[in-house]
Formats: structure tokens, C-alpha cells, sequence
């Protein structure tokens, strides 16, 4: 096992930025950087033994802040989301008789924690070690008021990869003012090393019911069972068996397991090179999206990404949760601490 530290850039304030990249035995390799918590590689070999990378993104940390990227239908790359995951009707919500606006930057609504959410932060390389396994762990504060969000939270994420070829994701926030939170990761996969579009990829989610969505895409509070719907993965299909042939999949899962257990969410395989990805968490949904929007974009190695190049099983609790009473909890008080862990586990299938 082994782990790689490095100077890897400077943002456009100056801050130094880091990459930290954890190797285990059978040389899967994790790359992270502090400037928005982001994977930037996850390499793992496919049925010929030869080094895949399966997330989309780039060679340089500084094409992800780069003008033209993050003007361009920004897709958020492998970046951790919050401090809000996903759309939040409205930008608006109530906290203890408080009403809250936050950033309109999605039509009416708020996307993904706001104009400069924790995906364009820097964060703090808190610690690195390697042992038992390859670690890190990255903090960031964010302040009261930082939205409009209230109370000062205290975000750390640790990234570990074990010698199971799995690479673990915690959360654990804590905050000193009862506040809303909702953290999630961002890869895009693609297991033919960002090659081609994922149609004809396998996957099958852990899940008997969906979220309804509203005209803007924000969750409403129905739960709409997947028997006999496009949304059924209850047994492996292909992604593109009976897609929407413009928007694909932008949908959120129920997960069927019990609340904060550790479970399968989803799997996904590559028939072309043999890769599959299980996914495994606490969490209480999985939002499946197939990279629809994604722009015209040059990626590692001089490929070219768009539509469907990819893609996201996002880990989170319920959208729009905050607004929606029969939703899981997403609110978090002083001394309480909120904690998540999601594992993506890469196997070979013959």
C-alpha cells in the first residue's frame, strides 16, 4: 500500500492546492484533490489486466476551475456536493419559525448547495495515513450565513481504499446552530475509460419505489412503486432498455433497507471489459443520473465527453427533504454529529 502526496496547482486567489493519490496492493489507484473533495481518477484493471480509469475528469486540477468549464453547463466532476445535495424547491425553507431564501440557480430552484457550493471550496488536508489502509481526510468550515445557510458546520470527509478494491467515503458534520445538511459525491463513471456512451451497461438498484418529480425536476413527496415502469432495476438491464431517448435517467431511489444500515444500492457492469461497480451505504436513496446535460467537453487524454458519456449513483438522503415532513431528517443540531459512509466496490466479472 502507498501513499502519494503533492503540490498540484494554485487557485486564482493563491491557495495551494494538493493531490494525495492512495494505492493498495493490487494497484488500484484512488487520485484526490482538496479544491472541491474531487476524485479526479480511480484506476482499476479490467479482464485484460489493463489499467482503466472510470471516472470522467481531467489530467490538470486547474481545468476544473478553469472559465470555460464551470460556464459550460458546469457538470460537477467528481466534486463532494453541500452543503445542500440536489434541488431544493424554491431555493426557500423553514428552520425553528426561520424562513431561509437561498441562490435561485436552477430556474426557480437551488441546485447542489448554491452559487459556490463546497465543490469550488478548498479544503483542509486534515490528515493522510497508511495504515491499517490508505487514508485521508479533508475538512471544511463552512460559515454561518455562507448561502444563507445558518450555523458554522463543520464538514470532514475521509477517502480510504482497502485492499478489497474498495474505496470508502465518510461524512461526519457537526454544527454550533441547528442547521440543514445534505452531502453527497459526484463521480461520473464510466467503465470503458471514458470511452463511448453507458447504454448498453448493466445495472440493477436495490429498489422497489421512486421519487415523484415536479415540472422542475424537485422532488414532491410521492413515492410511485417501480413495478411495471421505465424505473425498475429490481433485475439487472441494460441503462438503455427503456429510457427516455433525450433525458435518460435523472430519478431518485428508495433504497429497500432499514435506516442507516449499511446496504446495497446498486451495481453496475461493463460487458467490454469486465468491470463492475457495487455500491454499498447508508444512506437512504441513490439518485441515478445518466448525464444528459452534460456539454461538449475535453476530458483526460484528449476525450471528448458529452451526453451519456456517463453514469452518477449519487448517495444522499431524500431531495428537497427540508420541505417535505414526511421525508427523512436532513436537519443537524448542536452536539448532534451526522455521519455516512458509501463504498464503491470493483470486482471482475467473467
Amino acid at each position: 500500500m502507498q501513499i502519494i502526496r503533492e503540490d498540484c496547482g494554485v487557485t486564482v486567489k493563491g491557495q495551494q492546492l494538493e493531490c494525495i493519490t492512495l494505492k493498495n496492493d493490487h494497484e488500484t489507484t484512488l487520485k484526490i484533490t482538496n479544491y472541491g473533495g474531487i476524485i479526479m481518477s480511480l484506476i482499476f484493471f479490467d479482464n485484460d489486466q489493463q489499467p482503466i480509469d472510470i471516472v470522467l475528469g481531467f489530467e490538470k486540477v486547474s481545468d476544473y476551475f478553469a472559465k470555460e468549464y464551470l460556464e459550460n453547463d458546469y457538470p460537477y466532476f467528481g466534486a463532494v456536493i453541500g452543503r445542500y445535495a440536489n434541488r431544493i424547491k424554491n431555493g426557500r425553507f423553514t428552520l425553528e419559525g426561520v424562513d431561509y431564501q437561498l441562490a435561485q440557480t436552477l430556474g426557480n430552484d437551488c441546485l447542489h448547495g448554491g452559487v459556490e457550493g463546497f465543490d469550488k471550496k478548498v479544503w483542509e488536508v486534515l490528515s493522510v495515513t497508511e495504515q491499517p489502509i490508505p487514508s485521508v481526510t479533508l475538512r471544511y468550515v463552512s460559515p454561518d450565513g455562507e448561502e444563507n445557510f445558518p450555523g458554522n458546520l463543520t464538514v470532514l470527509q475521509t477517502f480510504s481504499l482497502t485492499n478489497e478494491n474498495e474505496v470508502i467515503i465518510e461524512f461526519e458534520s457537526t454544527t454550533d446552530k441547528t442547521t440543514v445538511v445534505n452531502l453527497t459525491h459526484h463521480e461520473y463513471f464510466n467503465l470503458n475509460g471514458g470511452s463511448g456512451t453507458i447504454g448498453d451497461y448493466l445495472l440493477s438498484l436495490n429498489s422497489s419505489a421512486y421519487l415523484e418529480q415536479d415540472d422542475s425536476m424537485v422532488t414532491n413527496g410521492n413515492l410511485v412503486n417501480v413495478e411495471g415502469t421505465a424505473h425498475d432495476f429490481r433485475v439487472a438491464k441494460t441503462i438503455n432498455h427503456n429510457w427516455d431517448e433525450q433525458l435518460g435517467y435523472d430519478q431518485t431511489f428508495v433504497i429497500d433497507k432499514e435506516a442507516g444500515e449499511l446496504g446495497l444500492a446498486a451495481k453496475a457492469q461493463s460487458n467490454k471489459t469486465g468491470i463492475e461497480l457495487e455500491i454499498l451505504t447508508t444512506e437512504p436513496i441513490v439518485h441515478l443520473y445518466t448525464a444528459a446535460f452534460v456539454p461538449q467537453t475535453r476530458g483526460k487524454q484528449g476525450q471528448m465527453y458529452g451526453p451519456f458519456s456517463a453514469f452518477c449513483l449519487e448517495t444522499q438522503v431524500h431531495p428537497n427533504a427540508l420541505n417535505i415532513p414526511s421525508f427523512p431528517n436532513t436537519v443537524l443540531k448542536p452536539g448532534e454529529k451526522q455521519y455516512s459512509k458509501t463504498i464503491y466496490k470493483l470486482r471482475i466479472v467473467e
